[in-house]
């Protein structure tokens, strides 16, 4: 029966014919703009590819208290020769083991034990898993809370001024912070942390730094401790630049061996300014590229980080909304 009204339709209006074949003409001509993605309305688009699109994900984080803290003091003033500063600064009391000419396998190696075989909580169970391939060791006590400067130095009789060619097998120093009370390891998820750091030589004269930190937890796993990068008013001296007596050489030689950390970003003023809207508290961090530039709400906006333009793989917040309140009324 509808076929019949369509016919006799036709035989009695050609515009409907040309109607017709307009309508087919423009939905065709659209399914095939929106298959090549030349910028047709998203309606007429695969709703799964659409959502996939404009969707980053966000990470599921997990808050812990890192009892953990070690940085270095007068880093120009580091050699191999004339020893090291370090100022740990833990919430309990720690042990801090400086272990000098560290076999780089078997340190990687110990790692992986603290996951498959025994967890590494003392300073013993990490020299059980290296097979005590270091060249010296030192050891402090440290207080809670204590900041005080820790000196360590190779003793004069080890005679070592460098540490070989690259690529090289030993670092140069490997630090270790251990819970010293065995109570407090019960009590705190992260049990250890691990710093590796560059000390100037004869061969190599990178200025001192730390290359890579690694949280060890109690459940047996490790992270590796990244910088994240905030937003700033005012850009301070870039810290890319060529260190005092680094020259591209050597720092090239250091990268093939694996004793080159990330090459550093630029050190910047922090600002609680978002960089889009400069009104909302920046919050979110940008994964890969760990810059923090965006409040909570320019995030949902973004698939390309604002400051470098790497796309955003994952993001998380630095703070949930409730603790974010929490500050506010604490600051009134």
């Amino acid at each position: 029966m509808a076929a019949v009204f369509l016919v006799t339709l036709y035989e009695y209006s050609p515009l409907f014919y040309i109607a017709l074949v307009s309508v087919c003409f423009l939905v065709t001509s659209a399914l095939v703009l929106g298959w090549f993605g030349l910028g047709v309305p998203v309606i007429l688009r695969n709703s799964e590819e659409t959502e996939s699109s404009t969707r980053v994900l966000k990470k599921r984080m997990r808050q812990v208290k890192n009892p953990f803290g070690l940085e270095i003091s007068n880093p120009a003033t580091a050699s191999v020769t004339r020893g090291v500063t370090l100022t740990p600064d833990c919430l309990e009391d720690c042990v801090l083991t400086c272990y000098w000419g560290c076999n780089v396998q078997k340190l990687h190696e110990a790692l992986q034990k603290h996951i498959y075989c025994f967890r590494i909580k003392t300073p013993q169970a990490l020299e059980d898993a290296l097979y005590n391939e270091y060249l010296y060791k030192q050891q402090h006590f440290i207080k809670k809370n204590d900041k005080a400067e820790k000196y360590c130095q190779l003793p004069e009789d080890a005679q070592v001024v460098d540490f070989g060619p690259v690529p090289r097998a030993r670092y140069p120093l490997v630090a270790l912070l251990t819970l010293a009370d065995e109570e407090d390891r019960e009590i705190y998820d992260i049990i250890a942390m691990v710093a590796v750091i560059h000390i100037p030589d004869e061969s190599y004269r990178l200025s001192c730094r730390i290359l890579y930190q690694y949280l060890l937890l109690a459940q047996g796993q490790y992270h590796d401790l990244k910088q994240l990068f905030m937003s700033a008013n005012s850009p301070a001296p870039s810290s890319s630049d060529p260190f005092p007596g680094e020259s591209s050489t050597d720092r090239g030689l250091l990268e093939k061996a694996g004793l080159a950390g990330e090459e550093p970003e630029l050190q910047e003023e922090n600002s609680k300014d978002c960089v889009v809207c400069q009104n909302g508290p920046v919050n979110w961090v940008l994964l890969p590229c760990r810059h923090t530039c965006l409040c909570d709400g320019c995030i949902k906006y973004f698939q390309q980080c604002p400051m470098c333009r790497q796309f955003v793989q994952e993001s998380f917040p630095l703070c949930s909304k409730k603790e974010q309140d929490e500050d506010e009324s604490t600051h009134v």
